[in-house]
């Protein structure tokens, strides 16, 4: 049986862009997405909001398949001491993989080497799979806002969850 490719994580870089924004397109699914599916003109992947040093990507056999945002919750001093993870996509290509837990594992190695004491996010309630994977690194539900969003015609929870670095 031959070897299966690892998935690694490095820091993304400005010429990751397009890809990244297909990525984003490409996985956009009411599973995880509150805001409509995207549609031309596509906004920029990186904007003033979302910096290139935000993002941490995840490369397969030399292709990027998938990146994690983290950024910080509020723009509050007294909140910096905790980042989020702001978003998460693999290509449906790289499922499987383990390129979604490198990614959040890199994540929480990089907050904590950014001087965050925790990490957090939001999960809408219905995605099982992304909370069996935050659940499995350490994640646990610090809060549920019931029936926050109403997406593709149902109310889902916003689950929150964080962990100590």
């Amino acid at each position: 049986m031959p070897d299966r490719p690892v998935p690694s994580v490095r820091p993304a870089r400005a010429g990751d862009e397009d890809t990244l924004a297909r990525i984003d397109r490409d996985t956009w699914s009411t599973l995880h997405a509150v805001s409509p599916a995207p549609e031309p003109p596509y906004q920029p992947f990186f904007d003033e909001r979302h910096a290139v040093d935000d993002h941490l990507v995840a490369e397969l056999a030399g292709a990027v398949v998938g990146y994690v945002r983290l950024g910080s919750p509020t723009p509050l001093a007294s909140n910096a001491h905790v980042r989020q993870i702001q978003g998460l996509a693999v290509t449906d290509g790289a499922r499987g993989t383990g390129a979604g837990r490198a990614l959040v594992r890199a994540a929480v190695a990089e907050a904590g080497r950014r001087g965050a004491r925790r990490i957090t996010l939001r999960v809408l309630g219905h995605n099982a799979p992304a909370r069996a994977l935050y659940e499995s690194e350490g994640f646990t539900v610090e809060g549920v806002q019931p029936e926050e969003f109403l997406v593709g015609g149902q109310y889902v929870d916003d689950v929150l969850m964080g962990r100590s670095l």
